[in-house]
């Protein structure tokens, strides 16, 4: 099949779920309100709650959410073929992610802008709320270490991509203060920011001693490195630390400061990066090589598939961002629909395009399957595929390799930057939460609780185990990432269905997904954590295995507690006008 018209076809979907599925939400479901005073007006504080034009939210909305993940789910899925990957991320996107990402948004910023598991106290109980935040607490402490992993290895393969990224901080800082100090305007900033990063990618792509290399800094792959350590994984050490600095930092300031114009860069970058893409594709009229479906003897694509493509279908995490950050920030309630539908589908148009450059990027259906050859071999090489293929449509606008390759990569660390230190904020926020829930005011200290996020990242980062060797914790962490975003992304839209049933409305938009995600997902977990990881499995792994029973049990406790409170009913204690 042409790869222009699998495109077209995507994209034509999206179009119409927005333009019609959405409005249905806004308008019959949600029935947003343009005079509701936001929780950005009600509790402005210039930190956290900040009101912002749904444009720079948008941007700081849809960076958040697409990070590495919609690109690397999808280059792994391709494994059992274009096919299954295409139709969840299409499918996906419009009925469930659109949906879970648009009405967290507004489940929230209906509650005083409070997360998903705060609100989970209010919908299904206190015992809920505990289990539904443990669940979170969790999850973004893996986030934080997926995200951590990605960058600091596309550092290392990618050296001419770390200056472009590095100058993106100070000019954020800048764009933030002229804009909040001086009332300025952040477009024109932002798209000089943007064209002095492509400049420096351009000139470090060709010259070397722009090209921060840690490795050949230490004598090359065969060095010695520090401590004995070698060359490599003292890079990659350096790296953690660095971005565990960052992130601190980062996590702390105020919104204003460094988060909302260094997404709002991104987000012109995404913009840019996808149009570079897409018009490459269409120049160069690539011809699918990779097989519509492949038959596998490995891993059945029922129900991996699912959880392998979280990000770029429906996500668990974009339910944090929405609640945790989005809702503190949205100007006004019909913001709602831009901000959250249309990010989702933004995320859907980047995992479109992730699948398309990989099965456009090998010259037979052979050489596909020799690089796919197992799922392992498909989670190691995938997001280097994406890389190298994406670099490849790019050719087609006629830009040279080393420079489109440099590009893309800057683009995939700058979205996986922005996913790592939301989460590190949001993991703040969550260990600030159970300090108020178990009596411990120490926690609840900004600084204190972001010490434990950072220092509990690293140390999940930096497990020596598996093929990589040392830090390869994050590489580990992947396959229960993906089934603990869907099993939160589950009981966010349980959360949903509660809170529609108890207004009246038609809950079925949310109960028809939530039912599909929480059985493949569960399914998913219970074949991968007592039949792969357990000690008695085929693949024993003691730390998937204890953090994925964990989830597991909480996550049937949270589905009984949630079943006895839709058989009692509305709380009476509830209050529908927040």
């Amino acid at each position: 099949m042409n790869a222009i018209a699998l495109a077209s076809i995507g994209l034509f979907v999206f179009i119409l779920g927005y333009r019609f599925y959405s409005k249905f939400l806004a308008e019959k479901i949600f029935k947003l309100d343009p005079n509701y005073v936001t929780p950005a007006h009600r509790f402005e504080d210039g930190v956290d709650f900040v009101p912002t034009n749904k444009w720079v939210l948008w941007g700081h909305h849809f960076t958040s959410v697409a990070g590495a993940a919609p690109i690397l789910g999808p280059a792994i899925a391709v494994y059992w073929g274009w096919l299954p990957a295409f139709l969840w991320v299409v499918l996906g996107t419009v009925f469930a992610a659109g949906f879970h990402d648009f009405g967290t948004l507004v489940l929230s910023v209906r509650n005083k802008g409070q997360s998903v598991g705060t609100l989970a106290h209010r919908l299904i109980g206190q015992r809920g709320k505990i289990l539904f935040l443990f669940i979170i607490l969790i999850l973004v402490l893996m986030v934080n270490a997926v995200f951590a992993w990605v960058i600091a290895n596309l550092f290392i393969s990618f050296p001419a991509a770390v200056l472009p990224v590095m100058i993106q901080i100070p000019l954020a800082i800048w764009i933030g203060y002229s804009v909040y100090k001086k009332q300025g305007k952040m477009l024109v900033p932002s798209l000089i920011a943007l064209v002095i990063m492509y400049a420096t990618a351009v000139a470090a792509s060709s010259v070397e001693w722009m090209q921060i290399d840690l490795v050949r800094y230490m004598g090359g792959a065969e060095g010695a490195g520090l401590f004995g350590l070698g060359a490599v994984s003292t890079a990659f050490f350096i790296w953690i630390l660095f971005l565990m600095v960052y992130v601190y930092i980062a996590s702390t300031l105020p919104v204003w400061k460094l988060l909302q114009p260094r997404d709002f860069i991104n987000s012109h970058q995404l913009v840019v990066g996808l149009f570079i893409l897409y018009a490459g594709l269409l120049f160069s009229n690539p011809q699918i090589t990779a097989p519509m479906t492949n038959e596998t003897n490995d891993v059945s694509w029922l129900p991996l598939l699912f959880i392998t493509i979280a990000c770029g279908a429906i996500s668990g995490f974009h339910g944090l961002v929405s609640s945790g950050t989005s809702s503190k920030q949205l100007y006004k309630e019909t913001d709602a629909r831009f901000v959250g539908y249309a990010g989702a589908v933004g995320e859907g148009v980047l995992a479109l395009v992730s699948i398309i450059a990989v099965i456009t990027f090998f010259p037979t259906a052979d050489a596909f399957r020799e690089s796919y050859s197992s799922f392992a071999a498909a989670s190691g090489g995938g997001l280097g595929n994406f890389v190298q293929g994406a670099a490849q449509l790019a050719e087609g606008l006629f830009i040279p390799a080393n420079i489109a390759t440099t590009i893309v990569s800057i683009i995939v660390i700058s979205f996986a930057a922005t996913t790592l230190d939301t989460s590190v904020r949001l993991m703040r926020y969550i260990i600030a939460e159970l300090g108020q829930e178990y009596n411990l005011p120490v926690l609840t200290k900004t600084h204190v609780a972001t010490t434990i996020a950072v220092a509990s990242s690293a140390a999940l980062v930096l497990i020596p185990e598996g093929p990589n060797g040392f830090g390869s914790g994050g590489y580990l962490l992947w396959p229960l990432f993906g089934t603990s975003n869907q099993l939160l992304a589950g009981i966010s839209l349980l959360l949903l269905t509660i809170w529609l049933k108890w207004l009246g409305r038609n809950y079925w938009v949310a109960l028809i997904p939530m039912i599909f995600l929480i059985f493949m997902t569960m399914y998913a977990m219970a074949q991968q954590v007592f039949f792969q990881w357990a000690m008695w499995g085929s693949n024993p792994n003691t730390l998937l295995f204890v953090f994925g029973a964990i989830i597991f049990g909480f996550t049937l406790w949270i589905l009984l507690t949630a079943a006895s409170a839709l058989r009692k009913g509305i709380d009476p204690n509830y209050n529908f006008d927040e």
